[in-house]
């Protein structure tokens, strides 16, 4: 705010009583005749004076606001009426002051407001800008993050024809550039004398640029120009700065609020198939879980129901589907409390794994528990027609298996592959309904767990030497 915006009036001044009662006084302690007048010799004040008397100058911050005529005695009422002045000055300054800054800090608690009720990235840079342009004047404004994947400060949001065709910049690249490095606001009224401008295909004679920068780091920048020369002032600048500062806490909170919504999206997919606990470990995880095909030790779980093709027969599709997503529902409860993983469906058939993606240092134990519980679960399932036609054969298998993302690059499914898991879907292909069937190995890890008996010996197509099995007694 400039003090010579600000006018001080010598007649408004005499006016006041206090200041009448002081010349008056002053006037007959002189004992001299005097007379004011204002700056074009107007009288304000007292008797017409001789014109041989002197003129002394009534000056406010050194320009003359008035005369006292008087004789060399009248240069004392000069002297007081000038402090007086300058005194009223102050006080009008100091008013103004502090009602610029009541304004100040009204307008940017109401922008506050209106960033902390946005949570959308774009719409909070779209306020930025909008309000920034609201209290500067300009043509253009933009609001530029640092994009991760391109490396480059990509516009987000944008007014005024500057940005239509705007230079895509590099940090240290132009005005933008340099200031997102230095993460220091800066005004530049003639932009096109500074050596760090980069043409575009539009006009742009003067701007305001402001880091949005958070305590952690700068984000982007925030700029606002117009086509014109025009001089911003410090005053502008400041409060630029101040709306790029909040405006950058609300893109903080943005981008954290769209990375929450994206884990949750991933977390609400992946729980279809993953326990919570192992969602959390691989959204939480520090490298230590991996997609990527490798070899592990797991235990897999087959479990089919027994003549479904038959059953479906019976009801009307939309029936079918209806009890299938309930029992599938059921068995993906027992199988999660288990820390189990849904592999896949195939129609009414169940894929299961127990030690992938986390390792599970009693699969097998695990595999064997989720295998009862899912056969005592059907028999508590509230639609009595599944308890009665939803009868099941499971079949587990334990060893070493590839796991991981497996298929191209159009489509990946996160399975298994190996000899145990085709040994797996045997058993469960020759196990009678409630029968749950293991190999040896399943068997010598839980032998003092569960209760067996044995099944017998089987020679399965593609391997040299039968295998052992077992069944569980539940």
């Amino acid at each position: 705010m400039e003090k010579n915006m600000i006018q001080i009036s010598l007649k408004k001044l005499l006016l006041k009583k206090e200041f009448s009662v002081i010349l008056s006084n002053i006037n007959q302690a002189l004992g001299a005749p005097i007379s004011i007048q204002d700056r074009g010799g107007n009288l304000l004040w007292g008797e017409v004076s001789n014109s041989e008397f002197n003129k002394y100058p009534v000056t406010v911050e050194k320009e003359i606001i008035g005369w006292v005529v008087g004789d060399e005695k009248a240069s004392t009422i000069a002297q007081l009426l000038s402090y007086l002045a300058n005194e009223e000055l102050q006080k009008k300054i100091l008013a103004r002051e502090t009602l610029d800054k009541y304004k100040e800090i009204n307008l940017l608690y109401n922008i506050s407001e209106k960033f902390t009720a946005c949570l959308v990235l774009k719409e909070v840079a779209k306020l930025a800008i909008e309000e920034a342009t609201k209290i500067i004047k300009s043509t253009s404004a933009s609001a530029m993050l640092l994009s991760e994947k391109t490396g480059n400060l990509e516009i987000i949001a944008a007014c005024g024809k500057e940005y239509h065709h705007k230079t895509i910049l590099l940090p240290g690249e132009g005005i933008a550039g340099n200031i997102f490095l230095t993460g220091i606001a800066e005004i530049v009224n003639d932009v096109e004398s500074d050596p760090r401008f980069v043409r575009g295909a539009n006009q742009v004679k003067s701007l305001i640029c402001a880091p949005l920068k958070t305590q952690d780091a700068v984000l982007g920048i925030l700029t606002i120009s117009n086509e014109e020369l025009v001089n911003y002032t410090a005053h502008d600048l400041k409060l630029f700065t101040a709306v790029a500062s909040q405006a950058a806490s609300a893109i903080e909170n943005a981008l954290l609020h769209e990375n929450k919504l994206k884990e949750e999206r991933i977390k609400s997919n992946l729980e279809r198939y993953i326990p919570a606990q192992v969602v959390q470990a691989i959204l939480h995880s520090k490298g230590y879980i991996s997609l990527a095909p490798a070899n592990k030790n797991i235990s897999i779980l087959f479990s089919d129901i027994r003549n479904f093709t038959t059953k479906c027969e019976e009801l009307a599709p939309e029936a079918i589907v209806e009890y299938l997503n309930e029992y599938l529902t059921n068995m993906v409860e027992v199988i999660f409390e288990q820390g189990g993983t849904v592999n896949k469906f195939v129609g009414d058939m169940i894929v299961a794994m127990f030690g992938a993606p986390s390792t599970l240092v009693d699969n097998e134990r695990r595999a064997i528990e989720t295998a009862i519980r899912m056969q005592n679960r059907i028999k508590n399932i509230s639609v009595p027609w599944i308890r009665k036609n939803f009868i099941t054969g499971i079949g587990l298998s334990s060893g070493e298996v590839v796991v991981g993302n497996i298929g191209s690059p159009q489509h990946m499914d996160y399975t298994a592959i190996g000899d145990k898991v085709n040994i797996a879907s045997r058993l469960q292909s020759i196990a009678k309904g409630e029968q749950i069937l293991i190999t040896q190995s399943i068997y010598e890890a839980t032998e003092n767990l569960f209760e067996f008996k044995e099944f017998g010996t089987i020679q399965l197509k593609g391997k040299k030497e039968a295998i052992k099995v077992f069944e569980v007694v539940y």
